[in-house]
């Protein structure tokens, strides 16, 4: 059975152990954070990054990413990483995942989400719970979509977006790469790159 870590020891990732089951055996949680590292309550452990040289054979989920945090989302992923052979990607067994649907590498797919048929999802995704992405939609890497979210049918979302939970957007527009959407924010029109919105319908912060 191959061997997993996760980083870093976060909200995605705690959620992440829920797609591991008998696929992996769970290694611990990679963190630079020192606070964090050590045995959990939770019977887990949090190492440093030193222990991935232990083995050299572990595949490794990368889930960071938060609202304050996620234009550096690709940065932090390709610095902890560089050898992206040691990325896998997680499936929560109640996700939805039509076989028409194109999956990238290192994507976290939480439990269920539902990904229609030719809809695209880049490398280093993560898709929260019960969010649904319809047919034709291309989500780009390094993007992040929140639990609960609806992107209707030939939609685009540029890479490393970040897509609040609870949003809605309208089929056939296209979100520019680095937009922030709040949380329940209706989108009805294409968004510029570097967008930051909020609202019903989403107006500009």
């Amino acid at each position: 059975m191959n061997q997993l870590f996760i980083f870093p020891f976060n909200g995605n990732g705690l959620e992440a152990i829920d797609c591991v089951r008998d696929q992996y055996e769970f290694i611990g949680f990679i963190d630079d954070n020192i606070e964090k590292q050590g045995q959990h309550e939770l019977g887990f452990t949090v190492y440093d990054r030193d222990k991935l040289d232990e083995y050299p054979n572990a595949k490794v989920l990368a889930v960071p990413g938060s609202p304050a945090s996620f234009p550096s989302r690709g940065q932090i992923i390709t610095g902890f990483m560089e050898d992206e052979s040691r990325f896998i990607s997680l499936i929560h067994p109640s996700a939805s995942v039509s076989p028409f649907a194109k999956i990238g590498k290192n994507v976290l797919i939480l439990a269920g989400a539902v990904i229609t048929s030719n809809s695209e999802i880049g490398d280093h995704v993560c898709v929260l719970p019960n969010s649904v992405i319809h047919h034709d939609s291309n989500i780009g890497s390094y993007t992040l979509i929140g639990s609960n979210v609806t992107v209707a049918g030939n939609t685009t979302i540029e890479d490393n977006c970040y897509i609040g939970s609870g949003s809605r957007i309208i089929n056939g527009v296209s979100i520019g790469a680095n937009t922030l959407i709040g949380m329940g924010t209706n989108v009805i029109k294409s968004l510029s790159k570097d967008s930051k919105v909020v609202g019903n319908p989403a107006k500009q912060l």
